[in-house]
């Protein structure tokens, strides 16, 4: 095509701009824009293509009836889009006869804000122009550049008041004021981290309350008192550098597991597990007495989604529920038989769970390995404390590995989604939220599961030590026990993910807007029309007009971009921490302190980033948190399980309560072994096995194991069997008493259920008269 052709083409698209947007502006001055998009000025580009699209997505929305105004900002166009009130008559009209939804909003009150910003994106991302494309991919193809509802001012500013600002952090959150505001869906997030951070008052006592019990037998406890007396020769710890050891040198190592093991720890566990299960029967009430009096307890998704496409479409066909039998054995038996050739999404998954599985194994390698490198160092420090600095770096390490993970897990689970067919973006929604929190559930405890469960058991005895590449001995366990290890490395990763999480989530988006305006110098003036103080680049060498509405415009589009997962990813980041308050808190009872100090900031943290540093949010109507709840059923579920293994498996309350008398138990848990061993002298150096310049005869090791023949004895299997059998009845206690708590707390509170039934007999009585005044009038 010749460059005249395309100058041709060019200048016939604006003009067509031109005159559409004349036609749809009507001489209104539109104070407040239900959405705002941004373009590119592409009136003298010579490429024409990107601006043809514009005009027929905008021609789109004129057949619609929508009235549109422009303004141009130095290379920027915007339009500001505002929604004829007849859509939302058919919405409110649409609402009172459906099914379920009839119940949300009286016939003759106004559309919310919120309610008018999500029928209007929901309209926008349904108009196709003629070649198909819509919303999302003119988006894509950088046609325009964003869109975005506008902050109202004055509800910002109380909000801000109110709500999002540090000083609030101790004073109950306005939910109905967010509801009305960022709609329902933002509002039951912030009602359902109020509820969560105030339930975890009780939990941070209890915890502090075990904690000091700990404390308080911290020197009078006869087992810390045997290890701090012992004179029991230890054998090497690692290889070549390390000797012979005395077990009182880790008097203060004993110490320290006994505040996190002992017998408040099995109290603390049962009461977590119950926690979890009280929390989630009063939060089903707590949102039940909310959601009632916002008129949404009975509305449904799929019904407000049919309803929002008849109002974009009267002619519209709905997405038919769907499943096949056929598919769904097909799935499973492929997943049984693993043969992901035959199907990329499954592949895709032993991808992620290969990758999962071998990040475990590259933690658990990068300790042993630290392990080594530490012992056998110059810094004494660190050498003698090889073992404890190990875990801390690998927690440190498993903490990195999480984040990069997360940006993994997000693509893959996104993938995932995309393969499939899913009929309305709730339940996409849905099956990306299940995705998602399963890649990250394994990514967050496959580190854990090892050190809870397999640290110190697999890594053979002194003459048959388990090794990596036959070069590197795995790790023991002190001989008061594991659990340490699985404190240390919940308690650093907890407090660099709280800690660091937060200071980039609210830091991110400050330093983004505040290097957008070092980057760009401002000037500022008071425009003596409005009286508002306005800003412009330094660097225009003219003064821009007074237009308050643009100022608004510019303001809002400035702020940092926000999109559809960004509430998901806060929920994410809650739950998540919810599963670490719950599952293995028998080894760290300060966690729920530790959320609760977390979640008081958090909650100020999101208002102020949603309020004052980010776009709106486009509003949801919902009236639960979605499957959340069930995932965070399943975490009770599994709270339960994890804290009767860590208990019967990973703590010595069992091996203490079979041995039953205190005085000799550190030296009934010891097995012995002799030097003159041959396969002990291929194990460990000569200079390795003297002590004091003697060299010893024999070492003891943690296990229970014959000294004759090193086979297990019939104590280790004793013990073994009673383990399990706590283990088993724990569970199953427990879980009698979740059931019973669920059965005895209601989920909707009776004043609701008679607030509704008063309202729906006041509804139908008001109908019947309407009936009977039409009848009288005919």
């Amino acid at each position: 095509m010749s460059d005249a052709t395309n100058k041709r083409h060019t200048g016939q698209a604006c003009i067509e701009l031109r005159e559409t947007l004349n036609r749809t502006q009507h001489g209104k001055d539109l104070e407040q824009c239900d959405f705002v998009l941004v373009s590119k000025n592409l009136e003298a580009e010579p490429d024409c293509e990107a601006l043809r699209k514009q005009v027929a997505f905008i021609e789109e929305l004129t057949k619609k009836d929508f009235d549109i105004k422009t303004h141009v900002y130095k290379k920027k166009r915007f339009y500001g889009i505002v929604a004829p009130e007849a859509i939302f008559s058919k919405y409110k009209y649409l609402l009172k006869v459906s099914d379920s939804c009839n119940w949300s909003r009286e016939p003759h009150e106004k559309v919310p804000e919120p309610t008018r910003i999500a029928i209007v994106n929901f309209i926008l991302h349904r108009i196709c122009i003629g070649n198909g494309e819509g919303f999302r991919e003119l988006l894509q193809q950088k046609v325009f550049e964003t869109a975005f509802s506008l902050h109202e001012e004055e509800e910002q500013r109380e909000l801000k008041q109110k709500w999002a600002r540090w000083t609030a952090c101790l004073t109950w959150q306005p939910i109905t004021e967010v509801r009305n505001y960022f709609g329902e869906k933002v509002a039951l997030y912030f009602l359902w981290l109020g509820w969560y951070t105030f339930t975890l008052i009780p939990a941070a006592i209890v915890g502090i309350v075990v904690f000091l019990y700990g404390l308080a037998f911290f020197d009078s406890n006869p087992l810390i008192k045997e290890v701090c007396e012992a004179d029991i020769i230890m054998c090497p710890l690692c290889d070549k550098k390390c000797g012979v050891w005395n077990l009182s040198e880790t008097c203060t190592y004993a110490k320290v597991t006994h505040l996190f093991d002992n017998e408040g720890t099995v109290f603390f566990a049962m009461f977590m597990a119950v926690w979890a299960t009280v929390f989630l029967e009063l939060w089903k009430r707590h949102r039940a007495s909310y959601v009632c009096a916002w008129k949404v307890f009975n509305w449904c998704e799929n019904e407000e989604e049919l309803i929002l496409e008849l109002v974009n479409n009267p002619n519209c066909k709905p997405t038919p529920y769907s499943h096949s039998y056929l598919r769904s054995t097909l799935v499973l038996v492929l997943v049984t038989l693993m043969i992901p050739e035959m199907c990329d999404c499954l592949k895709t998954v032993e991808m992620e769970l290969v990758l999962i599985i071998g990040l475990a194994i590259g933690l658990v390698v990068f300790r042993v390995v630290a392990t080594v490198v530490l012992s056998e160092g110059q810094w004494e420090l660190l050498s003698e404390h090889a073992s404890t600095v190990a875990v801390m770096l690998g927690a440190v390490m498993h903490y990195l590995t999480m984040t990069i993970m997360t940006k993994v897990n997000r693509r893959v689970a996104l993938y995932l989604c995309s393969l499939e067919k899913t009929r309305s973006f709730a339940a996409t929604e849905k099956s990306f939220t299940v995705k998602m929190f399963t890649f990250q559930f394994f990514t967050l405890f496959s580190s854990l599961i090892y050190v809870a469960f397999f640290l110190g058991r697999i890594n053979g005895r002194p003459g048959g030590y388990v090794r990596i590449t036959g070069k590197w001995r795995l790790e023991e366990c002190h001989p008061s026990g594991c659990i340490t290890d699985l404190f240390i490395q919940m308690a650093i990763i907890m407090v660099l993910k709280q800690t660091l999480n937060n200071v980039f989530e609210f830091s991110a988006p400050w330093l983004s807007t505040w290097l957008k305006k070092k980057r760009k110098p401002r000037k500022k003036r008071s425009c003596s029309p409005c009286g508002r103080s306005t800003e412009w680049d330094a660097c225009d060498d003219h003064e821009p007009p007074c237009d308050p509405e643009l100022d608004t415009w510019l303001t809002n589009y400035n702020l940092n971009e926000v999109n559809a997962f960004s509430l998901f990813e806060e929920f994410l980041e809650m739950v998540m921490q919810f599963s670490f308050t719950t599952i293995f808190v028998a080894a760290f009872p300060l966690a729920p302190l530790l959320a609760l100090i977390n979640n008081v900031l958090e909650i100020r943290l999101d208002a102020i980033k949603m309020v004052s540093l980010e776009r709106r949010l486009v509003p949801k109507k919902t009236n639960n948190i979605g499957v959340w709840i069930n995932v965070l059923e399943w975490i009770g579920v599994l709270a339960v399980i994890a804290n009767g293994l860590v208990i019967g498996i990973t703590s010595d309350f069992i091996p203490r309560m079979v041995y039953s008398c205190m005085t000799g138990y550190i030296n009934n848990s010891l097995s012995t072994v002799r030097v003159s061993d041959e396969n002990i002298r291929r194990d460990f150096q000569p200079n390795q096995l003297v002590f004091k310049d003697i060299n010893v005869t024999h070492c003891s090791y943690r296990d229970y194991r014959n000294n004759e023949d090193y086979s297990y004895t019939s104590q280790f299997w004793l013990i073994l069997a009673v383990r399990f059998a706590f283990v088993i009845l724990f569970e199953h206690v427990i879980v009698i008493c979740k059931f019973i708590v669920a059965w005895f707390v209601p989920d909707i509170p009776q004043v609701v259920k008679n607030d509704r039934l008063q309202d729906k007999l006041h509804r139908l009585q008001k109908e019947l008269r309407n009936m009977e005044q039409r009848s009288s009038d005919v």
